[in-house]
């Protein structure tokens, strides 16, 4: 994982962005893609808190940008690998001071700098450059998988994929590369893979969707009801995870991607991601999804209920009840004049009889012993 220690310096107009970045997301990441494109899917990245602190304490050398010579547009140039965002950040900085159009923020960083020479900044840009973009996979996988600069979870199972498929690498090698666990990198894998067959298998199947919600479906993808309903075997190896789920169940495929994603016409089933459980529960539950797949606006709720998920619910909150009767039972005698106290007594009687009439084998002992 080392890294050469040769810092250089570069001019701003020296330096490229990168357009194989993983944060462009897999459909936009491209060599076609111009600098100013690629500028343009940045802007919304919060740049503007790294130009402040430019500002503030200047370009320090610790911050080194990493860098490869590759040809863009014809020609050997330094892209840079790691640090894109710093270097977007110099590149809108220096926008505005050059007084070119750019957004109110920009202009109010510049303007509240004053008279300030900060040439210097574009001038004297610290880079190391490496001798390709394999020599620097080891320091992004630690950095942006397990290290303080994560990527999102998508950029992380995507990154994790290419070091498996393109790298011819196994699950403990990229473990020992990335510095995580086995466990988590062959899950993290089978369900970029699974992401990837639903792109290849389904017709109307929106990728858009399942970026921003790639950790519920990672986190769903460890629950036994979604691996019996899709079949899909979370221990298999890289070869056999290709295609996680069986062609015979492509329709179950689409209808998990539809639940879980929603589409341009049905939101998807659920949000929180703590909900996985339940979900699981529904998924078990034959007539539960029987009524998922069937109804054309289906409701988690009731779909919980179908599958008796709220059975638990229930017996939790009775426990609950008399977890806390036995704790007024210990000082309840000091208030037995309290009319407050006196109505509260008589409302659980009331529910209590109304609870025992629904168990008749109950009642009928609780009316022999009394």
């Amino acid at each position: 994982m080392a890294i050469s220690i040769e810092l250089k310096y570069a001019t701003l107009d020296d330096l490229y962005l990168d357009a194989k970045n993983p944060r462009l997301g897999r459909h936009q990441a491209s060599t076609s893609l111009s600098q100013e494109e690629v500028l343009d899917m940045m802007s919304d990245w919060v740049l503007d808190e790294l130009a402040v602190s430019y500002l503030e304490s200047g370009y320090w050398p610790h911050e080194a940008l990493l860098v490869v010579k590759e040809k863009v547009d014809g020609e050997k140039r330094l892209v840079v690998v790691e640090g894109n965002r710093r270097l977007a950040a110099l590149i809108y900085l220096r926008r505005a001071v050059n007084g070119e159009k750019v957004s109110q923020k920009w202009s109010s960083l510049v303007k509240s700098r004053g008279e300030s020479d900060i040439s210097e900044l574009f001038n004297q840009i610290p880079y190391i450059q490496v001798d390709s973009r394999e020599k620097i996979e080891s320091f992004l996988g630690f950095r942006h998988v397990t290290g303080i600069k994560e990527w999102k979870p998508e950029e992380k199972a995507r990154y994790i994929a290419h070091l498996i498929d393109d790298r011819h690498m196994t699950y403990e090698q990229v473990m020992r590369k990335i510095g995580s666990k086995t466990r988590t990198v062959r899950e993290n894998y089978i369900s970029y893979r699974l992401l990837l067959q639903m792109e290849s298998e389904l017709e109307d199947f929106s990728h858009e969707y399942a970026e921003d919600r790639f950790s519920v479906m990672y986190l769903t993808l460890k629950t036994g009801g979604v691996q019996n309903y899709l079949k899909v075997d979370i221990l298999a190896d890289p070869e056999t995870a290709q295609n996680p789920v069986p062609v015979k169940h492509l329709k179950n495929l689409g209808n998990f991607a539809l639940w879980l994603f929603g589409n341009d016409d049905k939101p998807p089933l659920f949000i929180d991601s703590r909900q996985k459980d339940d979900f699981s529960t529904i998924l078990e539950s034959p007539d539960a999804v029987r009524y998922l797949e069937n109804d054309k606006r289906p409701k988690f709720d009731y779909a919980f209920q179908l599958a008796r998920g709220d059975e638990f619910e229930i017996i939790r909150l009775i426990d609950e009840a008399c977890d806390n009767i036995q704790i007024s039972l210990s000082r309840v005698h000091r208030y037995t004049r309290s009319p407050e106290l006196h109505n509260a007594v008589e409302r659980l009687s009331v529910d209590f009889k109304a609870l025992l009439d629904r168990f008749p084998d109950l009642r009928s002992e609780f009316q022999k012993d009394n």
